[in-house]
């Protein structure tokens, strides 16, 4: 006997998943700034990709996911390089003096430097009246974020932020091109597991061998990233692609910074100020109108995944 769930059951679902996604993956930015009181940017990456790698790479392994990547080793390394080992270390390191808050609103500037991005590589595409308005619109977003919400002494940490950015943008463009049409988790399992690897030796080096565990707030800031906010957000993104499809679910990514704001306010009393909400609403709403106005095209899973994640950190 088949069983038909109504579309009232399917709204809930997908409801329930982009939900807990949201904050799974809005709350990052708060976790990160207070594993970053006692450990470093480095040693957060490392406990945080090495976590996940545990936890997804199997399940990569059991799908079959991993073993089609082999052939392209090449752009994995770079692909893991740029979306994940250089942009977690130095978003670490500009929360050590940026607010949560703001740095989740940075972020979302992603789908903008995607479209510099891909005019500097000649892989510009067709931008539209509304692409170009949301271009404008998030550039006073970040204006107002950086010259009027964010003090002198940090801008250096906002210039680490915007190589975040710039990584978040290149990742798409290797799944578009060099790895497109190959399995998402694999993809993502594989990248966690070469930058942990990679870690390794960089947590040695600068840090050495720990001698304690950090405390118990700050371990389980690092466990809520690593299993939460990375292995379960994946895992929760597939879920909703397959209940909504690949366009509807890149909406997620305007949900994050609301989340961000709200949490850094709540949990850690950052300040929201009229600054950070006006920077709040150009910025979402500019990236918003650059993805609808400038992505005629449907993505594909693995595209899916990062447009969607590249926005979170």
């Amino acid at each position: 006997m088949t069983c038909v769930r109504h579309d009232s059951e399917v709204s809930r679902r997908a409801a329930l998943l982009f939900l807990s996604l949201g904050v799974a993956w809005g709350i990052p930015y708060l976790l990160i700034k207070v594993a970053v009181d006692e450990i470093s940017p480095s040693q957060l990456v490392l406990a945080r990709t090495g976590l996940a790698a545990l936890i997804l790479l199997p399940i990569a392994i059991a799908r079959r996911a991993v073993r089609p990547l082999l052939p392209y080793w090449y752009w994995l390394l770079i692909f893991a390089a740029v979306e994940i080992a250089i942009p977690w270390v130095f978003l670490g390191s500009a929360e050590t003096r940026l607010p949560s808050s703001t740095t989740g609103l940075l972020i979302a500037a992603v789908p903008l430097a995607g479209v510099v991005l891909a005019a500097v590589t000649g892989h510009a595409e067709r931008m539209t009246t509304v692409a170009w308005l949301g271009m404008a619109l998030g550039i006073l977003g970040v204006a107002a974020l950086v010259g009027l919400d964010v003090g002198g002494s940090d801008l250096g940490a906002v210039a680490q932020v915007g190589v975040v950015v710039v990584g978040y943008a290149a990742g798409p463009a290797i799944l578009a091109r060099p790895l497109q049409g190959l399995p998402g988790i694999g993809i993502m399992a594989t990248a966690l597991t070469l930058t942990a690897l990679a870690y390794v030796p960089v947590v040695l080096l600068t840090d050495g061998v720990p001698t304690g565990l950090p405390s118990a707030r700050v371990t389980g800031s690092v466990v809520t990233l690593a299993v939460v906010c990375t292995a379960a957000a994946f895992m929760l993104l597939f879920a909703l692609v397959n209940e909504v499809g690949p366009v509807r679910a890149t909406t997620i990514t305007y949900l994050n910074p609301a989340v961000a704001v709200v949490a850094g306010a709540l949990v850690l009393g950052e300040p929201v100020t009229v600054w950070t909400v006006v920077g709040f609403v150009l910025v979402v709403t500019g990236s918003y109108l650059v993805n609808r106005g400038g992505r005629p095209q449907e993505p594909g899973e693995a595209e899916i995944v990062e447009e969607t994640a590249s926005s979170c950190a």
